[in-house]
C-alpha cells in the first residue's frame, strides 16, 4: 500500500491500482467535485471495481476537467476583454483630467500675463 500526500492530506492507495490507474488517481486528487474523504473512498473500492466502472469513473472526472478548463479559458478570455475595455476607459479618464489641468494651468497664465500687464500699465501711468 502506497501513500500519496495530497493537499495535506495523506491518502492510501493499493499498489496494484496506482500500478494500473495512476492518470485516474490524478483526476481524482486534482477534481473539484470530491472532498478528501471521498477520494480515499474512490482508492478503496478501485480494487473490486469492475473494468467499466473504472471507465465510467474515468471519463466522468475527464470531462469534468475539460469542461472547467473550457470555462476558465472563456471567463479569462473574458477577463482580459474587460480589463482592456477599462484600461482604454481609464486612459480617456486620466487624458481628459490631463486637459483640465493643461487648461486650468493656461487660464492661470493668462490672469498672471494680464496683472503684469495692468501693472506695466499703472506703471507708465505714473
Amino acid at each position: 500500500m502506497a501513500d500519496i500526500k495530497h493537499n495535506d492530506t495523506t491518502f492510501y492507495i493499493a499498489d496494484e491500482v496506482q500500478a494500473k490507474y495512476p492518470e485516474l488517481i490524478k483526476l481524482i486528487l486534482h477534481t473539484e467535485s470530491m472532498d478528501d474523504d471521498e477520494r480515499q473512498y474512490w482508492f478503496d473500492i478501485m480494487p473490486s471495481m469492475t473494468d467499466s466502472q473504472v471507465d465510467r469513473l474515468y471519463d466522468i472526472l475527464e470531462t469534468e476537467k475539460k469542461k472547467l478548463e473550457e470555462l476558465e479559458n472563456k471567463y479569462q478570455k473574458e477577463i482580459k476583454s474587460l480589463n482592456e475595455k477599462h484600461l482604454i476607459e481609464w486612459q480617456e479618464f486620466q487624458m481628459k483630467k490631463a486637459k483640465a489641468k493643461v487648461a486650468e494651468a493656461k487660464k492661470e497664465e493668462k490672469t498672471t500675463e494680464k496683472n503684469a500687464d495692468d501693472v506695466l500699465s499703472m506703471l507708465d501711468d505714473m
